[in-house]
C-alpha cells in the first residue's frame, strides 16, 4: 500500500495499472459470479422444489472463501408479489457496488484512454453506484430492477451487466497496452520465471493453428500472475457471452468456458476430453433480457498433469481456440448439404487434422459448392436438390471433407480464391464419376432380401422344433425386414420423379421387391403350419421345402455378390471382372431353373405325404408356391440388373 502511495506521488501512477488491471479483472470475476448467483436466486424461487447447486468451488476460485452468505442467500429467496425477497440484499448491494468501483479504476480514475470514453464509462459508473445505493432502502428487488441489473440487450437500456461487460472488453484491451513484455506473442506482466516455460508452450500450440482464422480478429493472449495462479485470457470472439479463461496452479490446468451455442460448447468439450481434460457442466442459464432470453452453458475442465505432461496439455488447449472461431457459422452452412450430426463430425473431422472450416468460409462457403453443383452436370442436380440426396451421405461428406482440406491447403500458400472454386468442380466432377449411391441403395435391399430367405431356411430346418410362439416372433422380424425394404423402393421412385437416371434402379427394386414380398410371405404361410391343432409339416415335406428354399437363398447371396460388382464396373473395367459378373447372373438364372426342378418335387412329396391331410396340403402348397414366384422374381431382378450395368458400362444389351 506504501509502495503504491509512493509510485502516485511521483506522478508514475501508469506503473500500478498492471496491479490495478490484475485486481479489476479480478474483480470482474467476482461481479458475474454475483449476477449469476443471483440468477439462480431467482431461478430458486421460481421452483424451490428444484437442485440447488453448490456453488462453493466456484466461490473459493473467485477467492470468496468466507462468502457463505451468498450460497444462503440463493436457498432463501423467494418472491412476495412481484417483488424478489433476499435476506442478504444490502450485503449483495454493498458487494456490487465494491467491485463495480475496483473494476473500474483502471479505466476510469487512471487517466488512461480517450478522455470521453472514460468520462462515459466514469458517469456510467455512477449511474450504477447511485442506484445501488437507492436500492438500500427497498424491501428487495422488483422485477424490473432484475432486468436493470442482468439484461444483456444492446438495443434496450443500459444495465449492470452491460456496464461490466464494456469495461471487461477494455480491460482486456488495456492489459494488452500496458504488458510489460511480449513472451512470444502473449501479452504478460507480474509472471515468474517459472512460468515462462508454461505461457511458450501456451503460445507454442497457439501459434501451430492461429493460421488458419485467416484475417479474422481473434486469439490475443494476456498473462498474468495473480497469487498461487497463472491466469491466461484468450479472446476468442465478438460475442459477450463467448469466454475463456484458463488457470494453472500447481499441477492442474482448471478451465472455464462459457458459450451461447450448445453445439459448439459440445464441439469444444470433446476436443479438449480427447486430450484428457474432465468437464463439469452447469445447467443452461438463462433470465429475462439476458442474451435475448437464450439459454447459454457453463462448463469447467481440470486436466491434472507433471512436467512435460502439464506443457503438453497447455500446448493441446491453445491448438485447439482456433477452431470454434466461426464454427456455428460454418455448420449452418454445412447443413445445407448434409445433415446436422454430419456437419459437426466434418468439423471435428477438420479440426482433428488442423485444416480448419476459416477457409472454406472464405472461399465460398456454400456458394463454392452450388456453383460446383451447378457447373458439373445439370442432369444429375436440378433445383432443390440437395448434396447428400444425389451423392448419398457417406459421399457427400468425402466431398465437402476433402474441399475443406483443399481450400486450407490453398489459402495458407496465399493462392487465389478462384483456383479454389476450380478444384471445387473438378473434385465433384470425379466424385459423379465413382459415385455409387444407387449401389448402396440396392444393396441394402438386396440384404433385406437376403435376411428374410436366411429366416426361412433356418424355419423350415428346424422343422417341428419350432412352436407357435417363435413362429410369430419371426413373422413379426420378416414384416419389419419387408417394410424396410419398402421404403427403400419409396425412396427410388421419389428420387426418378427428379432425376430420370433413377428410373431403372426403380425398375430393378420393383423387380427386387417381389422377392422381398414373396420371401415375408412365404414366413407367414410357414407359420401358420405351427398353430393348433397343427404341429408342423411332416419331415419329408420339410426337407424338400427346405432345398427349394436353400437354393432361393443361394441364388440371392449372388445377386448380393452381383450388385457389389457392378458398383465399380465401367467402360475402363478389366474384362475378368465383366466375366465375374456375367458368371454371377448365369448361377442365379440356373437358380431359378432348379427351383422350378424342386418345385415340382415339392408337390410330389407334398400329395404323398399330406393326402389325408387337407389343412397341411394346402398350405405345404402354397409355402412350396410363394418359394418358387419368389425365384422366379429373383431371375427378373438378375435381367434388370444386367440392362442396367450394360447400359452404365456403355455396351449394347
Amino acid at each position: 500500500m506504501l509502495k503504491e502511495k509512493a509510485v502516485a506521488s511521483l506522478g508514475q501512477q501508469s506503473l500500478l495499472m498492471p496491479a490495478w488491471v490484475t485486481s479489476a479483472l479480478a474483480a470482474n470475476d467476482r461481479l458475474k459470479l454475483y449476477l449469476t448467483l443471483l440468477q439462480s436466486a431467482v431461478q430458486h424461487a421460481k421452483s424451490p422444489k428444484i437442485l440447488i447447486t453448490d456453488w462453493g468451488r466456484d466461490l473459493a476460485q473467485a477467492g470468496l472463501h468466507d462468502a457463505r452468505w451468498l450460497q444462503d442467500m440463493v436457498k432463501a429467496a423467494y418472491f412476495d408479489d412481484q417483488m424478489l425477497i433476499l435476506p442478504q440484499f444490502n450485503q449483495l448491494l454493498a458487494a456490487l457496488a465494491a467491485d463495480l468501483s475496483i473494476m473500474a479504476r483502471p479505466l476510469c480514475d487512471a487517466g488512461e484512454g480517450g478522455r470521453e470514453d472514460r468520462l462515459h464509462l466514469a458517469a456510467r459508473r455512477d449511474n450504477w453506484l447511485q442506484r445501488l445505493h437507492q436500492m438500500e432502502d427497498e424491501e428487495g428487488i422488483s422485477r424490473e430492477a432484475l432486468v436493470e441489473l442482468t439484461h444483456g440487450n444492446r438495443k434496450g437500456a443500459d444495465s449492470f451487466h452491460l456496464l461490466v461487460m464494456d469495461l471487461h472488453k477494455q480491460l482486456n484491451a488495456m492489459a494488452s497496452d500496458i504488458a510489460t513484455e511480449n513472451l512470444d506473442g502473449a501479452h504478460v506482466w507480474q509472471i515468474e520465471d517459472h512460468d515462462r516455460p508454461l505461457i511458450q508452450a501456451f503460445m507454442r500450440g497457439l501459434h501451430r493453428t492461429a493460421a488458419l482464422k485467416f484475417a479474422h480478429p481473434g486469439l490475443d493472449t494476456a498473462v498474468t500472475r495473480d497469487g498461487a495462479r497463472l491466469l491466461i485470457q484468450n479472446d476468442i470472439g465478438t460475442n459477450d457471452v463467448h469466454v475463456l479463461v484458463i488457470e494453472i496452479e500447481q499441477d492442474a490446468i482448471n478451465l472455464t468456458y462459457s458459450d451461447l451455442h450448445a453445439g459448439r460448447f459440445a464441439f469444444f468439450r470433446q476436443m479438449l476430453e480427447e486430450v484428457g481434460f474432465l468437464w463439469t457442466v452447469f445447467d443452461p442459464m438463462t433470465s429475462d433480457g439476458l442474451n435475448a432470453g437464450k439459454p447459454y452453458l457453463v462448463g469447467k475442465a481440470t486436466l491434472t498433469a507433471t512436467g512435460q505432461d502439464l506443457l503438453d496439455g497447455v500446448e493441446a488447449v491453445a491448438s485447439r481456440i482456433v477452431f470454434v472461431i466461426d464454427w456455428n457459422r460454418a455448420r449452418k452452412r454445412l447443413q445445407n448439404f448434409v445433415r446436422k450430426g454430419q456437419a459437426c463430425a466434418l468439423l471435428r473431422r477438420a479440426a482433428k487434422e488442423e485444416w480448419g472450416h476459416m477457409a472454406w468460409l472464405l472461399a465460398g462457403g456454400e456458394r463454392l459448392v452450388f456453383n460446383a453443383m451447378q457447373a458439373v452436370d445439370s442432369e444429375a442436380f436440378r433445383i432443390g436438390d440437395r448434396l447428400d440426396d444425389v451423392l448419398g451421405e457417406a459421399a457427400a461428406s468425402e466431398f465437402l471433407q476433402e474441399l475443406m482440406r483443399i481450400s486450407s491447403a490453398i489459402l495458407l500458400q496465399q493462392q487465389p480464391v478462384a483456383l479454389v472454386a476450380d478444384e471445387a468442380r473438378m473434385l465433384l466432377a470425379r466424385v459423379l464419376r465413382q459415385r455409387t449411391f444407387e449401389f448402396d441403395l440396392l444393396a441394402e435391399h438386396a440384404a433385406y432380401c437376403h435376411a428374410l430367405a436366411q429366416a426361412l431356411c433356418d424355419a423350415l430346418e428346424n422343422g417341428a422344433a419350432m412352436d407357435a410362439a417363435q413362429g410369430e416372433r419371426l413373422v413379426l422380424r420378416a414384416k419389419t425386414w419387408e417394410r424396410e425394404a419398402d421404403h427403400l423402393l419409396m425412396e427410388a421412385r421419389q428420387r426418378a420423379e427428379r432425376q430420370s437416371r433413377w428410373s431403372s434402379v426403380v425398375e430393378l427394386l420393383e423387380k427386387s421387391d417381389d422377392v422381398a414380398d414373396g420371401l415375408e410371405e412365404a414366413i407367414f404361410i410357414h407359420s401358420m403350419t405351427l398353430l393348433e391343432p397343427l404341429s408342423g409339416l411332416p419331415a419329408p415335406v420339410n426337407e424338400v421345402l427346405r432345398r427349394l428354399a436353400d437354393t432361393t437363398l443361394a441364388a440371392i447371396q449372388d445377386q448380393v455378390k452381383a450388385i457389389e460388382i457392378a458398383r465399380h464396373l465401367s467402360e475402363r473395367s478389366a474384362p475378368l471382372d465383366s466375366e465375374l459378373f456375367l458368371q454371377t447372373l448365369w448361377r442365379m438364372l440356373h437358380a431359378e431353373r432348379l427351383c422350378d426342378e424342386l418345385s415340382r418335387q415339392a408337390r410330389i412329396v407334398i400329395v404323398r405325404s399330406l393326402h389325408a391331410a387337407p389343412a397341411e396340403l394346402l398350405l405345404a402348397s402354397d409355402l412350396a408356391n410363394t418359394i418358387e414366384k419368389a425365384s422366379d422374381s429373383l431371375l427378373a431382378a438378375g435381367h434388370a440388373l444386367r440392362q442396367m450395368v450394360l447400359t452404365k458400362t456403355g455396351m449394347s444389351a
